[in-house]
């Protein structure tokens, strides 16, 4: 969703609420709970007669205010929901598996065919490869089959209210759906979606339709609702406006050579092709080439290694860092570059993902923190979300364990560092 990123459920432009709902919903969960009995309407009243003066300030009517917000009880299986999120539950090699299917790539290649004409004139305008937007459509809502059925001015008010550390984030999502309702941009029973607020085809939150909808179509509405051209437009501009740039791939699977550095692949260290190609890298599988150096010399490729050094590697451009504007994860993008490659007609993966590769548990997240610590490493606080501070300290450990330098958080690292002794 811009999700500014989410799987069968839907993330579109809310690529940044997920991300931001992934922190610390433990809290969020009881206080949610706590809204579902008796009180319940009570507090949600008191929450909405606190938010009328913002409302009123963002030019929302107050008959059209109290329409809405009437009778209005929070949801309490909201910030469960947020809470399991499947990038953070699912190990990326079970994300991706569970998402480039073999029949949503048959569906996206029909897709690409039913709506041909709509998908050239979108490249045409934003630059964006509809092979994308298609998957992105693919991921977000099973090509519209999968929009969400949940109110999205309950989910957000639910999140307002239960959410402490990201309240005024969820108040301006929830202002911004109020607006849409003011503009009749959609009826209010059709401002249905996901637990974050998530709308339409492409799962957009009400802050990235109101900056960067579209109506494609010309009809005079930008329809992301029922209108696909609109959706996929939006997408586009969206994507565009987060630094896509035309022509160039997301990235490539790639063979490592025998004795790799894989402290090559710590954020913040990209090169170019070239560079990459001088240093043994190449593409993975006998029938596969990567592109000639001198066509994306100047192009700023990462690696990535979503499973570790055990599972495929992953070369990946400016335009990947643009997919992550729609939803803050690795596996996320991922699923979507690698589901448009298939749309395409490209072939599977040539080194399978890890069968034994577990993701830790949240509990065993904040443990590793909490001992990376107590060796001196600064992860960044003891939160259980794994980002850069955490895996630089993860990489500091490796080396000490004579281990692979990829930063992957690994029950093989936390059993380690568990016997190394500690807090």
């Amino acid at each position: 969703m811009p999700r500014n990123r989410r799987h069968t459920w839907p993330c579109a432009f809310a690529a940044l609420a997920l991300a931001l709902a992934a922190v610390c919903f433990g809290q969020a969960t009881r206080a949610a709970e706590s809204l579902a009995g008796t009180e319940a309407a009570a507090d949600i009243a008191a929450f909405f007669e606190k938010l009328w003066p913002a409302a009123q300030k963002a030019g929302i009517a107050r008959a059209l205010f109290e329409r809405t917000t009437a009778g209005l009880v929070a949801d309490p299986d909201v910030t469960g929901l947020a809470a399991h999120q499947p990038e953070h539950v699912k190990s990326a090699g079970a994300y991706v598996a569970h998402l480039v299917t073999p029949a949503r790539i048959e569906a996206g290649r029909e897709k690409a065919i039913e709506h041909a004409g709509v998908l050239a004139a979108i490249e045409s305008a934003y630059g964006v490869d509809g092979r994308i937007l298609l998957a992105i459509w693919g991921v977000e809502s099973a090509y519209g089959t999968a929009k969400g059925s949940r109110s999205v001015i309950r989910s957000l008010a639910t999140l307002a209210i239960a959410d402490t550390r990201r309240a005024a984030f969820w108040k301006k999502e929830l202002l911004a759906a109020l607006r849409i309702l003011q503009d009749g941009a959609a009826a209010p029973a059709a401002l249905v979606g996901s637990w974050a607020g998530a709308m339409g085809h492409t799962q957009f939150i009400p802050s990235t339709y109101a900056a960067h909808a579209v109506d494609f179509d010309k009809d005079g509405r930008r329809d992301i609702w029922e209108t696909v051209a609109d959706a996929l437009g939006s997408t586009a501009n969206y994507l565009r406006a987060s630094g896509w740039t035309a022509g160039v791939p997301w990235g490539w699977e790639v063979a490592l050579p025998p004795g790799f550095d894989y402290g090559w692949s710590a954020p913040g260290r990209p090169r170019t092709l070239a560079d990459w190609q001088s240093a043994g890298v190449k593409a993975a599988g006998d029938s596969r080439t990567l592109p000639p150096p001198a066509a994306h010399a100047l192009q700023s490729l990462q690696l990535t290694l979503p499973a570790g050094a055990r599972g495929p590697a992953f070369l990946v451009s400016g335009n990947f860092r643009a997919l992550l504007r729609y939803n803050q994860s690795t596996a996320y993008a991922l699923a979507v570059g690698l589901l448009a490659d298939r749309i395409g007609g490209g072939p599977d993966l040539a080194m399978p993902w890890p069968a034994d590769d577990r993701p830790l548990t949240r509990a065993e997240r904040e443990e590793l923190q909490g001992v990376l610590s107590w060796w001196g490493r600064d992860t960044g606080g003891r939160d259980g979300i794994i980002g850069d501070r955490t895996r630089a300290a993860i990489r500091a450990a490796q080396r000490t364990f004579d281990l692979a330098e990829d930063g992957h958080p690994s029950p093989e690292l936390l059993h380690h560092l568990r016997s190394s002794g500690g807090p």
